[in-house]
């Protein structure tokens, strides 16, 4: 079971077979946790907001539309943040404890430090939609495509947004410097 797409096992767990359910959550919640603590920057926050996008998973098993897997659960996974941040006027945190952030092989040099900390201060200050598509695109590395399935969109305008909101962040992170 473990071999097969997870397309494949989310129809049967569609399908009242929920303990495949650990299949999908072995794939995905390493993932899912990462995506969020990006945008929200609390570990606890982030453990939550993870657990409950995997209850929404099998409460909203029948909506599952035979599409892609990753997709409808990254869609979850954006609604819930939103829902949140939206619910409590989240303000973000710093992502000092976010240890994948930068991926060169020393993180602990001074310099490493300051290239994070100017990074979140220019992230904190983009819009929370364009902070999102930076999150998913740069550092979870989910492509245009799935992006705008996730978005509801086009790969296009994906692209469009997600160059405009670099450009935004490159204005930001040199004014920071």
């Amino acid at each position: 079971m473990k071999h097969q797409s997870d397309e494949h096992i989310m129809l049967k767990v569609s399908n009242g077979e929920l303990e495949l359910t650990r299949i999908l959550f072995e794939r995905y919640h390493v993932k899912i946790y990462n995506f969020i603590l990006q945008m929200a920057r609390d570990k606890s926050l982030s453990q939550d907001l993870t657990q409950e996008v995997f209850y929404k998973v099998l409460k909203y098993r029948h909506t599952y539309n035979k599409g892609k897997f990753s997709s409808w659960i990254y869609t979850i996974a954006k609604n819930t943040y939103m829902d949140h941040y939206k619910s409590v006027k989240h303000h973000p945190h710093r992502l000092d404890d976010v240890e994948h952030f930068i991926k060169d092989t020393n993180q602990n040099s001074k310099i490493d430090l300051e290239i994070t900390d100017h990074l979140n201060i220019a992230l904190d200050q983009l819009h929370p939609s364009d902070k999102m598509l930076i999150v998913m695109n740069r550092f979870q590395d989910i492509k245009y495509q799935e992006i705008a399935e996730i978005l509801g969109s086009t790969p296009g305008a994906i692209k469009t947004k997600m160059h405009r909101a670099i450009t935004k962040l490159k204005t930001v992170y040199l004014k920071t410097m």
